[in-house]
């Protein structure tokens, strides 16, 4: 059987990158109608319910619907992308992307060295990816 193509470091970087500025250009607005302009300027780390709705569940359904339905966020889609189960290379399972989801928590916190990782690992698999069994790869199916 043939190896798959991985994506690697920089290409899911760029992939990341178009997400967070999707999510930026949805988010601002709703946060600043919600809390006003001085919301930008405070030192608080929560404002409330709508800012825990806008800055983390919103942002956790949206990314996991996205990958149950199209195995890609729209970032990976643009860059042509899909995440695939790392043994079979079928679609993941919904618990699957849940748990890399919350993977992404782990690959972050020591310096993002588990995102870092997927540039030395030679299936390219971040922490959140090897959490949860699963790899990116390109040529994105339509």
């Amino acid at each position: 059987m043939k190896e798959p193509n991985y994506a690697g470091f920089w290409i899911r970087t760029g992939a990341a990158i178009i997400d967070t500025i999707l999510i930026v250009i949805v988010m601002l607005p709703l946060l600043t109608v919600g809390y006003g302009t001085g919301y930008w300027d405070s030192e608080s780390l929560l404002h409330g319910f709508w800012d825990v709705l806008f800055n983390y569940l919103f942002p956790a359904i949206v990314v996991i619907l996205f990958w149950t339905y199209k195995s890609a966020t729209p970032g990976k889609i643009l860059t042509k992308l899909t995440i695939v189960d790392a043994k079979t290379g079928a679609k993941p399972s919904t618990g699957q992307f849940i748990g890399r989801y919350l993977g992404y928590y782990i690959s972050t916190i020591p310096f993002f060295l588990g995102l870092i990782w997927v540039a030395f690992d030679r299936r390219k698999q971040g922490w959140h990816d090897k959490l949860a069994g699963t790899v990116v790869i390109r040529n994105h199916k339509s």
